[in-house]
């Protein structure tokens, strides 16, 4: 009977050889908000004590589940709203931060945060055009002054998320420590009737930047999609987002299998 009941409901933390037998462990895919991930991300890859910069800070909402007294937190975004400024002020948030030319020494922090808007249409230069007005409307009051100030240096619709991701990376690079860390929010999109695995065109161009692949954590929305002007469907609407976590290393290591010509 008893060999019964634990088959049915294992016991949690029962000890094994070498360890401890449980099922509170970190997983990889959530239904659930962002913060309640960031949290356990923090807690297998960051090290309490560590410095920390946050250059996407938004309204600072991955950090609700967090007790920021445990890091050195560096909060900035290109902009931030007095209501942000003033509820983490302990942090001493810092506005007018381009995350592609950061305040901060070469192998400098133990890890950086970025997770900037992902929808190709909060880098139009016609700020009537900006994006974030329907579903993602919490991205646009995160991110986007009304001014357009996210708008993409050279290229143009996706490929200007893609860009924004890239030169971001390299600069993150920049001031990383070796082997430091740095967590990756990003979502793939339709663009053109065009389908973009936003995740994997990172996960490629951060290796040829000296960036491996540590990690993936899926995030499913917690509500349905709304489409305000539907007339056909022809891709699946994305309801889930990711968060890649990179490690520097002193040496490049892929994901990616090349098979050479002739090769078969």
């Amino acid at each position: 009977m008893r060999d019964l009941f634990e088959n049915q409901f294992p016991v949690q933390n029962k000890r094994t050889q070498g360890g401890v037998a449980t099922s509170h462990v970190v997983c990889s895919a959530y239904i659930d908000n962002n913060d309640e991930v960031f949290k356990d991300i923090l807690k297998l890859f960051v090290k309490e004590g560590s410095t920390i910069a946050d250059v996407t800070f938004g309204l600072g909402v991955f950090w609700n589940k967090v007790d920021t007294s445990k890091y050195n937190i560096l909060p900035s975004d290109l902009y931030l709203k007095p209501e942000t400024v003033q509820r983490y002020s302990e942090l001493k948030p810092r506005g007018g931060i381009n995350c592609k030319h950061l305040p901060y020494g070469n192998t400098s922090l133990d890890a950086v945060v970025f997770d900037p808007p992902y929808m190709e249409s909060f880098y139009r230069d016609q700020t009537d055009q900006i994006g974030g007005t329907g579903t993602h409307f919490s991205f646009r009051r995160a991110y986007s002054s009304g001014k357009g100030d996210e708008k993409a240096e050279v290229a143009k619709y996706h490929d200007a998320v893609t860009e924004m991701y890239i030169k971001s990376g390299a600069e993150a690079f920049r001031v990383l420590k070796d082997n430091g860390i740095y967590i990756v929010k990003c979502q793939d999109e339709v663009c053109a009737n065009k389908q973009r695995l936003t995740h994997v065109e990172i996960i490629t161009g951060f290796e040829q930047l000296g960036f491996y692949c540590e990690d993936i954590f899926i995030v499913v929305r917690t509500n349905r999609p709304v489409i305000s002007r539907l007339k056909k469907q022809v891709h699946a609407r994305k309801n889930h987002s990711y968060f890649l976590i990179f490690r520097k290393m002193k040496s490049k290591i892929s994901n990616i299998i090349t098979i050479e010509k002739g090769e078969a």
